[in-house]
C-alpha cells in the first residue's frame, strides 16, 4: 500500500464546520424527549446563545479577512470563500431547525401549564395587565425614531432588540418612512403575566410593537417586524504598542458594541420592504439575513427556565461530595503532607476550593498567595479573600484581562485588587494566561512548605456547578516548585531551561505532548500496547493530529473524547484505523482535559487546562500536571475515563465524513440504531452523580458497548 501523505488536505475536518456540528449535538438534546421539558427548553437557549458567539467571533473574523483581499485556504483544503457558502448553508438550516424545535417545545410546555403567549391569545385580564404595563413600565423607556434627512438611521448597538417599521403619514399617505424602536434593555425581555392557573409570558417585543401605535401619532403602521443585529465582537488589540494593556482593553470594548454587521435575524413574514432597507444600512448580503419562524433571539428563553419553579420538569438535583479530612488531620494542609487530593467537579464540591484559597486568606502561616484569575464569577469569593489577605501577606494576582467577554469585569476586578495592595499582573505581551494556578507558601511546624492548586476550570463557584472540570491539590516539592516558576514567567518573563514535571505552552507543551504520542507509537512498533485516551474541548492542532495519524498507522489504539472542535477524521484506511473519536453532550458541559498514555505498563496522566488546538500550545499560558499519586490515577483511568467511554446514551460517535451518529437512541429516527444485545443505556455524567452521592461503588463494573467504524470515503469533505 502506498505511503499515505499527512498533509493531504481530505484527512482534515474543517474547524467551523465541526464546530457547528457541535452546536447540532446541543440542539439534539433540545430535540430529545427523554430529557425533562424545561431542561430541553434550556438547551434549546444554549445552541442559540453558541450561535451568537459563533458569529461575533468566528464568523466575523471571516467576513472581515475576506473583505480585506485574503482567501487562502486551510489545512482542509477550503478557501475561506468556500468557507462562507458552506457556513451560510448550515448555519441556515440550523436556524431553521432551532425554530422547528421551538415550535414543538412550545405546545408541549402550554400542556403543563407553561404558556409563552401571544398578544392574540390574551385574557381580559392579561390585556389589562399589558396596557397598564405598556404605560407605566415601557413607556418611558422607549424612544421612536423616523428616519429622514434631520434623523439619521439610530446606531443600533451589538445584539439589541429592536422593532421596524413601515410607516405612512396620514396628511402625506403617497410616502412611507422608516421607523425604529429599540427594546429596552433594562426590561426582562420575556414579561410575565398575571395567572392563577398557569405560568404565563408575552415576549416584551410583542409589547413594543403593540404599544408602537401610541408612539407614532399621526403615522399609520403599514407593517412592523422585529429584527437583531449581531456585530463583530473581536478585540483588536495592538499589545506592543499599547502603553496601558487595561486602559487598551477598556476603550477597545466601548468599540466592540459598534462593530460591522455580520448578521440580522428578522421576524418571518416581515414586510420586504423593511427587510431591503434594513438590509442596505447594516450592509449586509442576502446570506446574512436570517428570517425566524418564532421569537427572534431564542436565548432569552433561559428566562422561562429560571422564573418557571417546576423541579419536575428540571434533572433532579443532587447534593456535591464534601472533601472529608482523615482523622489524623487537623487540617487541609495536614491532608495535603500526607497525599495529593484530586476532586471532580460538580460531582465533588466546590467548596473545598474555595476554603483552600479563603482559609489560606485567613491563616497566619500562610506567607504569601499567588493566583491566575481568568473567568471569576461576579460574586466572587476569592477575590475579597486576595484582597482581605494583602494587608497581611505578600500576595500576586495574574488577571487576564484578554478574556473574551470577560474583559469589563476583569478590568473592575485588577482594579479593586491593584488598590488593595496586591500585586497585579496581566500576563505577557501577545499571549493569554489561561492556566490555571493556586500557589500558598506556609511556614509548617517542620519547616516552610508551598501548596498548590492546578485545575482545569476557572476559579467561578458558578460555572463549577455545571461544568465538568478537575481540581488537583498537592505539595508535591517538583510539582510546587515548578508552579512558583511559571508564577515567575508570568510576572517577569523569566523562562527556565525546564519545568518539569509541568508541561508548560508555549514553552514545551507542544513538543512534549507529541512526544508522548510518538512513545506510545514506538511502543506499539515494539510489539507492545500502545495506548492513549485523550479527554479534552477541543483538538484542532495539525502537529499533534499528525502525530496521532502515525501512531495509529504504527499501531497504537486511540480514544479521544473530544467535546466540541475536531479537525482529526478518524476511520480512514491505513491512517487512521485505530483512532476513534467521540463527543458527550449532557447535562453538565464537559470541561475537564485529560491525557492518558499507557505507557507500556507504565502509564502516565495529564490533568490541565490546554486543549490541543493552536492557540492553547503556542498562544496562551497553559500548564498540565501529571498525576503522581496511585489511588488518583486508578480513580482517573477508571471511575471518570471508562465511564465516559462506556456512555452510550449521551456519546455521540464521529464518523470518517465527518457527522456524528448517536450511540443509542435516534433524535429524528433517522438512524434507527438498537442498543448492543443485553445492553442498558449508561449516561457516564449520571453514574458520576450516583458514586458522589454514595449510591453507587465506583469499582462498579461499567458497560463495555463496542463502535462500529465507518471509514471515510475518499475526497469527503465535511
Amino acid at each position: 500500500m502506498a505511503r499515505l501523505s499527512l498533509e493531504n488536505p481530505e484527512y482534515y475536518l474543517n474547524r467551523d464546520t465541526s464546530w457547528l456540528a457541535f452546536n447540532r449535538r446541543v440542539l439534539e438534546e433540545a430535540e430529545d424527549a427523554v430529557n425533562p421539558l424545561l431542561e430541553r427548553l434550556k438547551f434549546l437557549a444554549i445552541s442559540a446563545s453558541n450561535l451568537d458567539e459563533f458569529f461575533e467571533i468566528r464568523v466575523a473574523a471571516m467576513v472581515q479577512q475576506i473583505e480585506d483581499g485574503y482567501n487562502e485556504a486551510g489545512p482542509d483544503g477550503l478557501t475561506l470563500s468556500d468557507k462562507r457558502d458552506i457556513l451560510a448553508r448550515l448555519t441556515h438550516k440550523f436556524v431553521d431547525d432551532q425554530y422547528e424545535c421551538w415550535n414543538t417545545l412550545r405546545p408541549a410546555l402550554a400542556e403543563h401549564g407553561i404558556r409563552v403567549l401571544g398578544l392574540h391569545e390574551l385574557d381580559t385580564e392579561a390585556r389589562r395587565f399589558v396596557d397598564e404595563y405598556c404605560e407605566k413600565e415601557l413607556d418611558p423607556l422607549l424612544t421612536p425614531v423616523t428616519v429622514d434627512p434631520t434623523h439619521p438611521f439610530p446606531r443600533v448597538i451589538n445584539k439589541a432588540l429592536c422593532l421596524g417599521l413601515l410607516l405612512r403619514r396620514r396628511r402625506r399617505s403617497a410616502l412611507t418612512y422608516t421607523g425604529v424602536v429599540s427594546v429596552p434593555r433594562g426590561l426582562p425581555r420575556l414579561v410575565r403575566l398575571p395567572s392563577d392557573n398557569t405560568t404565563d409570558f408575552i415576549f416584551l417585543a410583542d409589547l413594543v410593537a403593540h404599544h408602537a401605535q401610541n408612539m407614532y401619532h399621526g403615522y399609520d403602521i403599514v407593517s412592523s417586524a422585529p429584527f437583531r443585529v449581531t456585530r463583530n465582537s473581536n478585540l483588536y488589540l495592538q499589545e506592543e504598542e499599547a502603553r496601558n494593556l487595561l486602559e487598551s482593553v477598556r476603550a477597545e470594548l466601548h468599540n466592540r458594541r459598534k462593530g460591522d454587521a455580520v448578521r440580522m435575524e428578522i421576524e418571518a413574514g416581515a414586510d420586504p420592504e423593511i427587510i431591503d432597507r434594513l438590509r442596505t444600512v447594516f450592509e449586509l448580503d442576502p446570506w446574512q439575513v436570517f428570517p425566524v419562524n418564532g421569537p427572534v433571539n431564542l436565548s432569552r428563553l433561559f428566562n422561562v427556565y429560571e422564573q418557571t419553579k417546576r423541579p419536575d420538569l428540571k434533572y433532579r438535583s443532587f447534593a456535591p461530595r464534601e472533601l472529608r479530612l482523615t482523622a489524623k488531620s487537623q487540617n487541609v494542609f495536614e491532608e495535603l503532607q500526607r497525599h495529593d487530593i484530586l476532586l471532580h467537579h460538580p460531582f465533588d464540591s466546590y467548596d473545598a476550593v474555595l476554603s483552600f484559597i479563603e482559609s489560606a486568606a485567613e491563616d497566619d502561616k500562610v506567607l504569601s498567595i499567588k493566583q491566575t484569575l481568568y473567568r471569576t464569577n461576579e460574586h466572587s469569593l476569592i477575590v475579597p479573600s486576595l484582597i482581605g489577605a494583602a494587608s497581611r501577606k505578600e500576595v500576586t494576582a495574574v488577571v487576564e484581562l484578554k478574556a473574551r467577554f470577560d474583559e469589563a469585569s476583569n478590568i473592575r476586578w485588577a482594579r479593586d485588587l491593584e488598590d488593595a495592595g496586591v500585586q497585579v499582573f496581566h500576563g505577557l505581551v501577545g499571549l493569554k494566561t489561561h492556566c490555571k494556578l493556586s500557589l500558598l507558601v506556609r511556614r509548617d511546624p517542620d519547616g516552610v512548605r508551598s501548596y498548590a492548586h492546578i485545575g482545569t476550570g476557572n476559579y467561578n463557584a458558578t460555572t463549577a456547578r455545571i461544568y465538568t472540570d478537575l481540581s488537583l491539590f498537592t505539595a508535591n516539592p517538583e510539582i510546587t516548585r515548578a508552579v512558583h516558576d511559571v508564577f515567575s514567567f508570568l510576572t517577569a518573563y523569566a523562562e527556565n531551561p525546564s519545568y518539569d514535571p509541568l508541561l508548560v505552552a508555549p514553552l514545551d507543551l507542544a513538543e512534549k505532548v507529541i512526544s508522548l504520542i510518538d512513545r506510545e507509537a514506538d511502543h506499539a512498533r515494539q510489539g507492545r500496547p500502545g495506548r492513549i485516551i485523550a479527554k479534552m474541548n477541543a483538538l484542532l492542532d495539525k502537529n499533534v493530529v499528525q502525530a496521532l495519524y502515525r501512531a495509529s498507522q504504527a499501531g497504537a489504539e486511540i480514544d479521544l473524547i473530544v467535546r466540541g472542535i475536531c479537525s482529526l477524521r478518524p476511520g480512514v484506511r491505513g491512517l487512521s484505523d485505530r483512532i476513534r473519536v467521540r463527543s458527550v453532550v449532557g447535562r453538565f458541559l464537559e470541561h475537564s482535559r485529560i491525557y492518558y498514555f499507557g505507557n507500556g505498563g507504565e502509564e502516565e496522566i495529564y490533568t490541565g487546562s490546554a486543549d490541543w488546538m493552536p492557540r492553547n500550545l503556542y498562544e496562551r499560558v497553559e500548564v498540565l500536571v501529571p498525576l503522581r499519586d496511585e489511588f488518583i490515577r486508578e480513580r482517573v483511568r477508571h471511575e471518570i475515563l471508562d465511564a465516559y467511554l462506556a456512555d452510550n446514551r449521551k456519546a455521540r460517535i464521529l464518523l470518517g465524513d465527518g457527522t456524528y451518529i448517536r450511540t443509542w437512541q435516534p433524535v429524528r429516527g433517522k438512524r434507527n440504531r438498537k442498543p448492543p444485545t443485553g445492553a442498558a443505556a449508561f449516561t457516564a455524567q449520571d453514574f458520576l452523580i450516583t458514586v458522589a452521592e454514595g449510591r453507587q461503588s465506583a469499582d462498579f463494573a461499567l458497560p463495555e458497548v463496542p463502535v462500529r467504524k465507518r471509514r471515510a470515503p475518499a475526497g469527503k469533505k465535511a
